[in-house]
């Protein structure tokens, strides 16, 4: 960017044309120049609201508009123009899908056109090459390269390819006005002309169903409130800061002169002191080491002392924060721009940056996260005094996949088998089921969620969630460890784990995503491409 800056000082007002204009297009970065933004006209390009608009941009967008493109499939004329329209429609469904947050994607991919004309050009050079649609080798460019060359989450690409099959199938150039839904609102059209696509087109409805999408009308309620949580936390951005030096110096004067201290002051005072009187001793972990020794036999003793470690740093890391805090509030310590960031998010309820940092991934308000802290450091203490539980709360782990494994390297070692050679099989048990004792071989969990979807006892099935039900709580789950030569079943659904409802993670230095946890097969008398566009997923705790 330096060198930009110099071609702009380079430019001088008297020798510049008057009608010359520098275009410039750049990814967003921290170092572009801020003089230039500032005397620049920004401008976006970005992807119309609703499924009917962005069909209908697609149609009128290059090549597709272009007479002698169009027209340009002499031998499947009429295939190429059913299959123009079924990819258009996928490449808005791809994109709104996006309004719907992790349950349409984990993550946020800018699909645009760019994938689309790529898409459409080498739909026409297969038609015109082959006398038969190529739709393995369509569905594998299109889903896997120039749509999928932008996805990054293996669980997203398992969805788009499952949304490409929906579209690129013989249905669509066999069936008369195929239909792309139930109710058959949005159906792929047998006309030739491409004025009379468009008029089409402009017959679909405004205000699109999430059922189009592949999502339960529930999604409606996720969309909606994701809107609303991206406004307040807007408006909460620009909400007015009155700088914390000069408050809390007004504060420590007044105490002096006598008169009354600020109200937030007094807030945190009292809330800092409330959780700080809430949180236990940390575990001593020199004496759970002697009672749960590293023995070959059972590694949940190594799981308890590794857990126990970790939320000791964490306990350290709030304390000292809320006590440097406490008495940097009262003027005892310099407020630092770390103390400053927990001051500002205490007093929106939000986990301040340091505790994150340290922490286990959480979406809770700070009320919440603490209540939840409280109750996996009680889990531990319980396991401590108790004894290795009967049955284990998946949620309360800070590292999960450490005991996974634990129970996996349990029965490796017990059967002399290898451990990279096992997997987990799991039984879903009933509901009123009361746990008495451990099972001979694996392990019982319990606390997860299930997104997007209900178990049905009756049926020992996944099943539709109920109106305005987002979430439901899973049975007790049986994890079997097993061969993987030996695992066998009829029809069911790969459903991953996550242990917030945010889904996306990063890779830790262990090589472990932060958020994914494990992926489970999980019965289901239906399809398992319902639940896949239906984005079914479990989740070790929920957000409020």
């Amino acid at each position: 960017m330096p060198e930009l800056e110099k071609i702009c000082e380079s430019f001088s007002v008297e020798h510049t044309n008057s009608e010359f204009r520098l275009w410039l297009t750049s990814y967003p970065v921290e170092y572009f120049s801020v003089s230039v933004l500032q005397n620049s006209v920004k401008m976006t390009n970005e992807p119309p609201k609703g499924l009917r608009a962005n069909i209908h941009r697609s149609f009128t967008s290059d090549p597709i508009t272009n007479e002698e493109f169009f027209e340009g499939c002499k031998v499947q004329s009429v295939r190429f123009k059913k299959l123009i329209f079924s990819l258009c429609f996928f490449h808005a469904l791809v994109q709104e899908r996006r309004n719907y947050g992790p349950i349409g994607w984990n993550r946020l991919y800018e699909f645009n056109e760019t994938d689309l004309r790529i898409s459409v050009v080498q739909l026409q050079n297969f038609l015109n090459e082959y006398p038969n649609v190529q739709f393995d080798a369509l569905r594998y460019l299109t889903g896997e390269c120039n749509y999928g060359g932008r996805v990054t989450d293996d669980w997203d690409r398992r969805c788009l390819t499952t949304c490409l099959r929906k579209f690129y199938t013989k249905s669509v150039i066999k069936t008369s006005n195929f239909k792309f839904d139930k109710a058959g609102v949005y159906c792929c059209p047998d006309l030739k002309e491409y004025d009379q696509i468009l008029e089409h087109i402009q017959g679909f409805p405004l205000i699109t169903k999430p059922e189009i999408f592949g999502l339960h009308e529930n999604a409606d309620l996720i969309r909606e409130r994701q809107e609303s949580e991206l406004i307040l936390h807007s408006v909460l951005k620009t909400q007015d800061r009155v700088d914390l030096w000069e408050k809390i110096q007004f504060n420590n004067d007044s105490k002096t002169t006598g008169g009354e201290g600020g109200s937030s002051e007094d807030l945190i005072l009292t809330f800092s002191t409330d959780i700080l009187n809430k949180l236990p001793n940390k575990f001593d972990v020199t004496l759970a080491l002697e009672k749960y020794p590293t023995t070959y036999n059972q590694s949940m003793n190594t799981v308890l002392v590794q857990e126990m470690g970790r939320f000791n740093k964490l306990l350290d890391v709030i304390k000292f924060s809320l006590t440097n805090l406490q008495r940097s509030v009262k003027g005892l310590i310099l407020m630092s721009n770390e103390l400053e960031e927990v001051y500002h998010s205490i007093l929106v309820s939000k986990i301040p940056v340091v505790w994150a940092n340290s922490s286990y991934p959480s979406l809770k308000p700070l009320g919440s996260y603490i209540k939840d802290f409280l109750q996996r450091m009680a889990f531990l203490q319980k396991w401590y005094i108790h004894g290795t539980p009967n049955s284990f709360w998946i949620s309360g782990f800070y590292f999960t996949q450490a005991f996974l494994t634990g129970s996996q390297q349990n029965f490796a070692r017990k059967f002399q088998i290898p451990i990279d050679l096992l997997t987990f099989d799991y039984k879903i048990m009933d509901r009123k089921m009361i746990v008495s004792s451990a099972p001979e071989n694996g392990v019982y969990v319990y606390g997860l969620f299930l997104d997007g979807a209900r178990w049905s006892n009756k049926k020992s099935s996944l099943k539709e969630c109920k109106a305005k039900q987002l979430y439901s709580r899973m049975p007790i789950i049986h994890m079997i460890p097993i061969k993987k030569e030996d695992l066998k079943f009829d029809t069911v659904y790969l459903c991953p784990m996550y242990k917030t409802a945010e889904r996306k993670g990063t890779l830790s230095t262990t090589g472990h995503s932060t958020n994914f946890v494990i992926a489970l097969w999980i019965p289901t008398i239906k399809q398992p491409e319902h639940w896949i566009m239906r984005g079914v997923a479990l989740l070790c705790q929920l957000s409020q």
